[in-house]
């Protein structure tokens, strides 16, 4: 029987809107702070998060955030396709050779699925970031494509993720499940055809993970204080790139080096989403963009009336507490309001 003595904690953390909303930071800073024993990454290659540690940049399109608590063991779950050059330079300059595991039902994105993703006949339209990901999940569906334990150069890294991830939350250790992107973006729920080869949302997080919804504590839904998504499809309320760059909220993708377009924070949206996600708490990145007086606040007291004000309308149009607050790059830059 599963060992229950100990509290059962496992968090899923996932994006809100059309990705980029800072689950990079957000999950390095929960790594540091709660060290996370356990991370799993879902997702693929296609999406990039930032993380600023000790005053080194990392966009990671693999390895999972929290490699920055030298204690984390990091797992690549089930329903991930890897592309493996990426991986392999990204443990190589995470130093994470000794801690990362990858499943072997794994798929592989190869070659000839990039070339697939980048011809005009592929792309029709949809502005796809040009990785692979879609032919590779075409291939998967098909039941024809390479999967990780094909593939050599993952020999050393291979293990059961489900296993050991499910193992790791009947001992009671600290366990976060990574989602990637956001729920706009989603194959189900998104802006569809303009979306990505798969759902993004909380509960795929965790079949991708190998973890049933049982053993879930926590959905920490990660919004960002404006939008921005890349690529083609609709974004209600868009800026010009002039208003967006007056504001402050220009962007260019950490993952791809696309533009991002831009957009008011859409509190309809931001419902939606913590709906479908089923959010138990949210966090708020970029605070200090919209306000700047925020800028590196570590206390919500101490911040603007305006700002506040912002955060309790966002916590009564979600109907969940926004518990983590981002007020600045770095891992640190952090109101925690978590009891």
């Amino acid at each position: 029987m599963p060992n229950r003595e100990k509290a059962m904690v496992c968090t899923v953390v996932a994006g809100a809107f059309w990705g980029d909303e800072g689950k990079g930071k957000i999950i390095s800073y929960l790594a540091l702070k709660d060290k996370i024993d356990v991370c799993v990454r879902t997702g693929s290659v296609n999406a990039a998060h930032t993380v600023v540690y000790k005053d080194k940049k990392y966009a990671l399109h693999m390895v999972p955030s929290t490699f920055v608590y030298e204690r984390s063991r990091l797992l690549i779950g089930a329903g991930v396709n890897v592309h493996v050059p990426q991986l392999l330079k990204e443990i190589e300059e995470t130093g994470v050779k000794d801690r990362i595991g990858v499943d072997p039902q794994c798929s592989v994105i190869e070659e000839k699925h990039s070339t697939m993703d980048k011809s005009s006949a592929h792309l029709k339209g949809l502005g796809t970031t040009g990785w692979g990901v879609g032919p590779a999940q075409e291939e998967r569906v098909h039941r024809t494509g390479k999967t990780a334990k094909d593939v050599p150069e993952l020999a050393p890294y291979l293990t059961d993720v489900a296993l050991e991830v499910n193992t790791a939350i009947d001992a009671g250790k600290n366990v976060l499940l990574e989602g990637t992107q956001g729920l706009m973006l989603s194959l189900f729920f998104g802006t569809y055809p303009y979306v990505t080869s798969r759902d993004t949302s909380a509960s795929t997080i965790c079949a991708e993970a190998g973890v049933g919804p049982t053993k879930i504590d926590h959905v920490l839904l990660v919004y960002k204080s404006f939008i921005t998504r890349v690529g083609t499809g609709p974004l209600p309320g868009e800026l010009s790139k002039e208003e967006a760059s007056k504001r402050g909220w220009f962007e260019i993708a950490a993952g791809t080096g696309r533009e991002r377009r831009s957009a008011p924070f859409n509190f309809d949206l931001a419902r939606r989403a913590a709906m479908i996600n089923g959010a138990t708490q949210a966090a708020v990145t970029k605070l200090d963009i919209l306000f700047p007086a925020c800028k590196n606040a570590t206390s919500f007291e101490r911040m603007p009336n305006e700002a506040k004000e912002f955060i309790n309308r966002i916590e009564i149009s979600i109907g969940v507490p926004v518990t983590i607050i981002g007020t600045g790059p770095s891992a640190f830059d952090i109101i925690d309001r978590r009891k």
